[in-house]
């Protein structure tokens, strides 16, 4: 399990055209970041990109999965979804789900700026 460098290279390539694109490694995984958001997170060789309540639906009906751990027992899923295969061979389809994965997270953002309640606020109410 891991994260190899060079799966991460590679994905550098892919998204180069789109802007800065820095990564930060973060417990098992790496982090994607862009435009100040972090939009994607690499685990296991393996692509998820942010998704919000506008975008998660193209997820779904490719019957693809979020990317989940457990935590105290429990299975915790997370608005991080797992990038279509097809990506990693399309440079301009990589491009547009990663303009959109930037822009969930930007919008997540700009919610909690707001003081629109996060999820475990409104579970909380």
């Amino acid at each position: 399990m891991g994260v190899s460098d060079g799966f991460v290279d590679f994905l550098l390539d892919q998204l180069s055209g789109i802007g800065p694109v820095s990564t930060r490694r973060m417990f098992s995984g790496v982090g994607l970041y862009a435009d100040g958001v972090m939009f994607g997170l690499v685990f296991d060789d393996a692509l998820y990109l942010k998704t919000d309540a506008e975008s998660v639906a193209e997820f779904q009906a490719q019957g693809l999965e979020p990317f989940s751990f457990v935590r105290q027992g429990r299975r915790v899923a997370t608005s991080f979804w797992r990038a279509s295969d097809q990506l990693y061979e399309e440079r301009e389809a990589m491009h547009r789900s990663a303009a959109r994965a930037i822009i969930a997270a930007k919008r997540k953002i700009s919610r909690s700026r707001r003081g629109t309640p996060s999820k475990r606020q409104r579970q909380a109410e």
